[in-house]
C-alpha cells in the first residue's frame, strides 16, 4: 500500500569546535556561545533548536555540549551556526556581540562527518572571524547510560600564590586516530585533592556504545584568563571504567615524560650519549639483535621509532618513522649500524609524547601477513620507558596478529612503573581484546632494570637479558609451523630486502 514505506531516519549527534574567532572584548577574551538554528519543514523563519555552554576567555573553544538532531535522508534540512561573546546573563542574543555563522544542511554534515568551515558575517565581509569544525556522528542504539564519581589526589601546585581548581576532560577515539571531547567536569576549587561531583552519560554518545573504545581523560587546573594548563593525561575505556569502584589512574604529563626521556646530552636522560659507555637503548639492542643477526639471512634490519616530532617543522607527533630518515629504504646493515642510526636519530627529532605501540605492530604485521606460508618468521623488538598510552589498541593489535608469524619482544628500561605491560605477556593469562582471545602467546616483556641488579658487570647483564627475552622464540616460532600444518623446509637461497612498506612512502 502506498504511503506505508518506513522512513528512513536516525539519530546523530553533532560536536562543535571554532577557532581563532574574534576577540570583542577589551581587557579579556570572548565569552563564545554557538547557538544552532533550524528551518522547520514547511517554514520560513529560523527558530532556535539548541545552544552549547558559554566558555569563558577563549578565542579556540572546544564545545562540550553534544547537539543530538533527528536525520531524514528524504528532507532536505537547514541548520545555522551562530556564534556569540556572551556579555551579561541577559537572554535576549541582541544584547551581545555577534562573532559569525555558518549555514548548512544536515545531509552535507552527515555526508562529510568532519566539515571545518569559515564563519562569516554580512556586516564586516572584510574581516576575518574565524572557522566552526562540525564533527557528525549517528549514534548507535545503545540505550545504557554511565554514571561516573571521580576524585583526585596529590595534584602539585606551582604557582607562587594561589591555589588550583582542577577539572577534568573526557574523550573518546576516533577511526582516524584523533578524539573527539564527550564530557567536561565541573572545576573543583581551590584544592589539591579534588572531588568531582557525581554525572551520568549516554553510553551512545560518551563512547558510541563501545566499551573498548580508547577514551582519553585530560586533567586541567582552570585558570580565569582562559589558559588552562594540562596537570596531565591518563588513558582508560568504559569497561576498565565498569570494572570496579576504586580504580585509580596515574596522570602522566606526556610531554614532560618524553621530554625527561629525550635530551640526548642530559646525562639523566635515558637516551644520554655517554662517550664511554652505552645507555639502556643500545644495551638491550646490542644484546638481542646481535643473536637475532646469525639467523637473518642478509644482515638487513628495517628499524622504526615512535613518539617524536620530525623535521623540517616539529609540529606534528609522529608514532611509526623511519630512523634512519630514508622511507625509500629504511634498513640498517648489521646491529651496529642500527645502533648508529639511532644516534644519528637523535640529533634529528624532538623526542615527544605520547607512546603509541599500535602502529608499529600493525606495521610489521602488515609484512607477516604476506609471509604465511613459513618461509619467513619476523622478530619484532622494542624497546621503550614502559608508559603505554593506547593499551586498547595494542592489545588489539597484538590479538589480531597472533595466528601470524611473528613473535614481539618488548624491553623495558629505566625506572617506570611497568605493571600495566605485564598484562601484554600472556604467559599466565592469554591476551584478549574485544571478547576476542590470542590465538598464540607471541609477546615476551622483560623490564632492563631485573638485570642490572646484584652485578656491575654490564656484558653480565646483556647476557642475562638475551636469554631471557629469546627463551620463547623458538617454542613460538614452532606453534605457528604446527597449528599451521607447515613442515621443516629445505634451506634456500638468500633472499632480497624486503621492501618499504607502501603505507608509509609519506613519509
Amino acid at each position: 500500500m502506498a504511503g506505508t514505506a518506513g522512513v528512513p531516519t536516525s539519530l546523530v549527534e553533532m560536536t562543535i569546535s571554532c577557532r581563532s574567532l574574534r576577540d570583542t572584548d577589551v581587557f579579556s577574551k570572548s565569552d563564545p556561545v554557538c547557538i544552532i538554528m533550524h528551518r522547520p519543514f514547511g517554514a520560513n523563519k529560523w527558530a532556535e533548536y539548541k545552544r552549547t555552554e558559554c566558555i569563558s576567555n577563549t578565542l579556540n573553544p572546544d564545545f562540550a555540549t553534544k547537539i543530538m538532531i533527528t536525520y531524514n535522508f528524504e528532507v532536505q534540512q537547514h541548520l545555522k551556526f551562530c556564534v556569540y561573546d556572551i556579555d551579561s546573563k541577559n537572554p535576549n542574543l541582541d544584547n551581545h556581540d555577534f562573532l559569525g555563522e555558518f549555514e548548512t544542511t544536515l545531509g552535507q554534515l552527515v555526508s562529510s562527518r568532519v566539515l571545518e568551515r569559515p564563519l562569516t558575517d554580512k556586516n564586516c565581509s572584510y574581516i576575518s572571524c574565524g572557522n566552526i569544525r562540525i564533527i557528525t556522528e549517528e549514534l548507535s542504539s545503545c540505550r545504557e547510560e554511565l554514571i561516573l564519581q571521580l576524585n583526585g589526589r596529590e595534584f602539585e601546585n606551582k604557582k607562587w600564590f594561589g591555589s588550583i581548581s582542577p577539572f577534568l576532560e573526557f574523550s573518546k577515539a576516533n577511526e582516524d586516530g584523533t578524539f573527539t571531547l564527550v564530557h567536561r567536569t565541573e572545576q573543583a576549587r581551590k584544592t589539591s585533592t579534588p572531588v568531582w561531583k557525581e554525572f551520568s552519560v549516554p553510553l551512545r554518545s560518551f563512547c558510541s556504545g563501545d566499551y573498548d573504545r580508547n577514551l582519553k581523560v585530560n586533567a586541567k587546573d582552570f585558570v580565569s584568563s582562559g589558559n588552562h594548563k594540562l596537570f596531565g593525561t591518563f588513558h582508560t575505556t568504559v569497561r576498565k571504567l565498569s570494572e570496579g569502584e576504586n580504580n585509580t589512574y596515574h596522570v602522566i604529563n606526556e610531554e614532560k615524560q618524553a621530554t625527561s626521556n629525550g635530551n640526548p646530552q642530559d646525562s639523566q636522560s635515558l637516551h644520554y650519549i655517554n662517550p664511554h659507555a652505552p645507555n639502556q637503548y643500545v644495551r638491550a639492542i646490542q644484546s638481542v639483535a646481535d643473536i637475532i643477526e646469525d639467523y637473518d639471512s642478509d644482515k638487513y634490519f628495517p628499524v622504526l621509532g615512535f613518539g617524536a616530532r620530525q623535521p623540517p617543522d616539529y609540529t606534528q607527533v609522529s608514532h611509526e618513522f623511519f630512523v634512519n630518515g630514508n622511507p625509500t629504504s629504511p634498513f640498517c646493515y648489521r646491529v651496529q649500524g642500527v645502533i648508529d642510526a639511532y644516534y644519528n636519530c637523535l640529533h634529528r627529532i624532538q623526542l615527544y609524547g605520547p607512546t603509541n605501540f599500535a602502529p608499529i605492530i600493525n606495521h610489521v604485521a602488515r609484512f607477516a601477513a604476506n609471509h604465511r606460508s613459513g618461509d619467513k618468521y619476523f622478530i619484532l623488538l622494542m624497546i621503550t620507558d614502559g608508559i603505554i598510552t593506547d593499551m586498547p589498541m595494542t592489545k588489539e593489535a597484538i590479538v589480531n596478529a597472533s595466528n601470524l608469524p611473528l613473535s614481539i619482544i618488548i624491553v623495558g628500561v629505566g625506572n617506570a612503573d611497568f605493571n600495566a605491560m605485564e598484562e601484554l605477556d600472556g604467559d599466565v593469562i592469554r591476551l584478549s581484546s574485544n571478547g576476542k582471545y590470542a590465538e598464540r602467546d607471541i609477546v615476551q616483556f622483560v623490564p632492563f632494570r631485573n638485570f642490572l641488579q646484584g652485578t656491575g658487570d654490564p656484558g653480565s647483564a646483556r647476557l642475562r637479558l638475551a636469554k631471557e627475552v629469546l627463551a620463547e622464540v623458538p617454542d613460538q616460532l614452532l606453534s605457528y609451523m604446527k597449528v599451521n600444518n607447515i613442515p621443516p623446509q629445505p634451506s634456500k637461497v638468500q633472499a632480497g630486502a624486503l621492501p618499504p612498506d607502501p603505507t608509509m612512502a609519506a613519509y
